[in-house]
């Protein structure tokens, strides 16, 4: 069994837990390794009375969370790691799985230089002598596993103050730093992933996302001739003079334009678009996009949902795509006017799909859920590109949270489709594996497509892959049982849109019936 590992970096609990309930059902074992946020968890069992001042008084969230045991902390300088692996059911399997966790801990401990790490009887954990450097806490459902283990590194060890750590109030916390080990959290990984890999695996899969800033890309000059099968020749017949004639009278953006793409005359010329909301300009600046980075003009027009739905009606659409600009200036990034529009576009042409290209929305539950519950037909949000260029490639999102929001629209029952770029320094290997987390989340539909550099103040482009190669990973991604994939070197989010939702609309119904 290949045990797959991730260190993530830093990332907020919220969606490393919507990212643990995914990997839960896919069935495939995996290792997330990651720092959180200043965060204080409840387990089933906690006691309020163990939290001991507000958290929001120290910087920190509070979360009830569904493991085992009391409150805890969890914050930077400590590195987190949550197995998700096969549990063998038994009169004794969770005690035996809790005692797996703790010993990766204390064998990668002996391997940083901390030898003497042991148990304690009748306190889950992992101790030097009296003194507490991990915390266990576990979640076995079905036979799999959630949650794991908590090691103190070099945290802010005043946080433990604030609670009663683990409900225990006759020992004390300690970290490798307390204990005299000066050590990186990157050195306690690589020791982890060893010892974790003989546990779980024995076959290692892993990715990082860098959490340092990744070198600038060295790539090809921007005036370079582009191969034979990244040209497109402009073709302006009557139906895309038509169809922006159809945008300029509604007054609406579409993405196609905004962003450059190298598909808009196949699609206007076929009377498709994607139509772009919450305004023109972005609050991110991710390194390949052109869409303009200014700050926003404004709150949503209310008029908008509004025209997008003539829009579409006048075209005849049988199949929309929306998109829309990053508005973290926004309480909800923008989501309500998606639900609007969705709602507009159904009372208009109820026959039409809609398919949604979202933000992230930072990772709001409640911004996430306006979206959800207006029930598009197709919930897209691209991961981009692979776990170690997100840094340098959008460094305003996170591999974690754009994972968990495709997680958390697959559980609420949508079909999901996400999209990933190559040609910006990846291997063979790396898409495979952003694949790979992208078909373990559920995700439906997805796209891979070659980077373009849209100015010279973009990302440069590293290589071209070849139509061959994207054969491959066509070929690769069928196997890994997407319900349909569109791999070529014009591919991009929105491309064939339609004829990818329709097949996993069948191949949907293939499987229910």
């Amino acid at each position: 069994m290949t045990l797959r590992v991730r260190w993530l970096g830093r990332a907020h609990y919220r969606d490393a837990h919507a990212l643990q309930h995914a990997l839960v059902d896919s069935g495939e074992d995996y290792l997330l390794l990651l720092e959180h946020p200043h965060v204080y968890t409840l387990g089933v069992r906690a006691s309020l009375d163990h939290v001991l001042v507000p958290p929001a008084s120290v910087g920190a969230e509070l979360v009830k969370t569904d493991r085992g045991g009391d409150v805890t902390y969890h914050g930077p300088g400590q590195l987190v790691g949550y197995p998700i692996v096969d549990v063998p059911m038994g009169p004794a399997a969770i005690p035996a799985h809790v005692h797996a966790v703790e010993q990766v801990v204390i064998d990668a401990l002996a391997d940083v230089g901390l030898p003497g790490a042991t148990r304690k009887s009748d306190y889950p954990g992992v101790w030097i002598a009296d003194r507490k450097i991990a915390a266990i806490g576990v979640r076995v459902t079905r036979g799999r596993s959630m949650h794991g283990f908590a090691l103190n590194v070099d945290p802010d060890m005043t946080m433990f103050d604030h609670i009663v750590p683990c409900g225990i109030r006759e020992f004390a916390v300690t970290s490798l730093a307390a204990e005299g080990v000066a050590v990186s959290i990157a050195d306690v990984v690589d020791a982890v992933v060893g010892r974790a890999g003989a546990r779980w695996g024995p076959e290692v899969d892993r990715a990082d996302v860098s959490s340092a800033r990744v070198p600038p890309i060295e790539g090809l000059a921007l005036g370079e001739r582009k191969p034979e099968w990244v040209r497109v020749k402009a073709r302006m017949g009557p139906e895309y003079r038509g169809l922006q004639r159809t945008m300029r009278s509604h007054e609406l953006v579409t993405v196609c334009e905004e962003a450059g793409c190298p598909n808009i005359f196949e699609c206007w010329q076929q009377g498709t678009a994607t139509f772009m909301i919450n305004g023109d300009r972005c609050t991110r600046a991710c390194g390949f996009c052109l869409v303009d980075t200014r700050l926003p003009s404004g709150p949503p027009d209310p008029g908008e949902p509004a025209r997008v739905a003539d829009a579409v009606a006048s075209m005849g659409l049988a199949h929309a795509v929306v998109t829309a600009v990053a508005r973290d200036d926004l309480p909800d990034g923008g989501a309500s006017q998606f639900a609007d529009v969705v709602r507009a576009v159904r009372q208009r042409l109820p026959g039409c799909r809609l398919e949604l290209l979202i933000p992230d929305c930072k990772g709001d539950a409640a911004a996430l859920a306006t979206i959800f519950d207006a029930r598009p037909d197709v919930l897209n949000h691209n991961l981009e590109t692979v776990a170690r260029l997100q840094r340098l490639v959008r460094p305003s999102a996170s591999y974690t949270r754009s994972l968990a929001v495709l997680a958390r629209a697959k559980q609420a029952g949508l079909t999901t489709k996400s999209g990933v770029m190559v040609g910006l320094g990846e291997s063979a290997d790396e898409v495979g594996q952003a694949l790979a987390d992208l078909r373990a989340v559920g995700v439906d539909i997805v796209t891979v497509g070659q980077y373009l550099r849209p100015s010279a103040e973009h990302l440069p482009v590293a290589r071209w892959w070849t139509p061959d190669e994207f054969a491959a990973l066509r070929a690769s991604a069928e196997a890994m049982g997407f319900a349909h994939v569109e791999a070529s070197p014009l591919t991009r989010s929105s491309y064939h849109a339609r004829a990818a939702a329709e097949s996993a609309a069948t191949a949907t119904l293939a499987v229910s019936s």
